[in-house]
């Protein structure tokens, strides 16, 4: 708390500008050199602060990290922008003018709603958060949008706003919490609270059990850039609704509830559908797109004999299909010229390194080879990233 005052004075912004961009490599030198002319501790602070900076852009893009000011905590836990803003302009299509956010952090979430255009209530317990979280309302001049509170989010009344939205903590001390019910605040007061506003959006981990989702909210899974990271409750939407959102995009799938695709034989064509996708158990409704089939009953790659262009899955021109036997890969990788191999595995032990190691591969040639299993059998499938006619 003390190192933020200090680097709110004009003083410590003159020092951020200074150490802006800071190497690691260079750090000592820096500081010897300001600690000269400023206090010891402004300018290790100044010295960490510049270094979240650096971390954080890739969340939250070079120019706003640069403006805001963060935790080791804030950093790691903190939505990515892309997904905030997805969140946010789903809200504003819903109508929402004023919202509740609950466990708000370092003000990621609250930024994006309030860029939206929508009144933010951001609630944080640590003071240290709070006193961050409005630094940076103030610094990306959202500071007549965001009001920031420090109390127990379960104590504070969120009668008169439009939706809640709650980010309940999923890191204890001994690293990340999966019981929904060990979150901080519980997955059941978050359902609670949401059900007494109009809209609610709850952030959960992306491993939730689907049967942990309540009877009245739509789940959905959202990946960034083909990684998964984050699962959503939705209340006052579609209950029941399941759906995978695709950013950049953004690209939606909505569950129709199909049936589990049936086993096929491996086709010409390989498919690796997003995280997301896999995630929201909606593999069926890609094999359909696809007019595939699955290679294992409990592998989720898709198999089909035409290559059809689609947003939820990755895919692969499969030129070999062989029983998992190092030996035989390594011949047929050496007989290709196969220098550059990316290994993928999917119900396979093997670790993809120690089979990189194993096979030594050599030349100018590239491959991507699949370990997985196929009707129930250990199987490397060899290929190479699928391209359309005009492409």
């Amino acid at each position: 708390m003390n190192d933020l005052a200090d680097l709110l004075t004009p003083e410590g912004r003159a020092l951020l500008d200074q150490v802006r961009g800071t190497a690691p490599a260079d750090e000592l030198a820096v500081a010897t050199r300001l600690r000269r002319e400023h206090p010891a501790e402004l300018v290790s602070a100044a010295l960490g602060q510049a270094r979240l900076r650096q971390r954080a852009a890739a969340k939250f893009g070079a120019e706003d990290a640069e403006r805001m000011f963060f935790t080791p905590n804030g950093v790691e836990q903190s939505t990515r922008a892309s997904v905030a803003a997805y969140r946010a302009e789903r809200l504003k299509a819903l109508g929402v003018t004023s919202l509740a956010d609950l466990c708000c952090g370092i003000g990621g979430d609250a930024i994006a709603l309030a860029r939206a255009g929508i009144r933010v209530l951001a609630v944080d317990r640590d003071p240290v958060t709070v006193a961050v979280a409005r630094a940076n309302a103030e610094a990306l001049g959202l500071g007549e949008l965001i009001e920031v509170r420090e109390a127990d989010v379960m104590e504070v009344s969120t009668d008169g706003y439009d939706a809640v939205f709650v980010d309940p903590a999923r890191r204890g001390g001994r690293g990340r919490i999966f019981d929904p019910e060990a979150y901080s605040p519980p997955l059941s007061w978050a359902v609670e609270a949401a059900r007494k506003a109009p809209h609610a959006a709850l952030k959960v981990a992306p491993g939730i059990p689907h049967e942990a989702v309540p009877g009245d909210a739509e789940a959905e899974w959202i990946s960034d850039g083909g990684d998964v990271k984050e699962a959503v409750l939705w209340f006052g939407t579609e209950p029941r609704a399941v759906r995978a959102t695709l950013l950049p995009g953004p690209r939606t799938l909505l569950g129709r509830g199909l049936p589990d695709p049936q086993v096929r034989p491996v086709g010409r064509y390989l498919y690796e559908p997003d995280g997301a996708v896999i995630r929201a158990h909606l593999v069926a409704e890609v094999a359909e797109e696809l007019d595939g089939g699955l290679v294992d009953p409990t592998i989720a790659y898709v198999t089909a004999d035409e290559l059809r262009p689609t947003p939820y899955a990755s895919s692969y021109e499969i030129t070999d299909q062989l029983p998992f036997n190092v030996k035989k890969l390594k011949a047929l990788l050496r007989e290709r010229g196969v220098g550059i191999l990316t290994v993928k595995k999917r119900g396979s032990a093997v670790e993809p390194e120690e089979l990189r190691r194993k096979v030594k591969p050599q030349g100018p040639g590239s491959a991507t080879v699949f370990l997985t299993r196929v009707a129930g059998a250990p199987t490397m499938l060899v290929g190479a990233p699928a391209r359309s006619a005009s492409g």
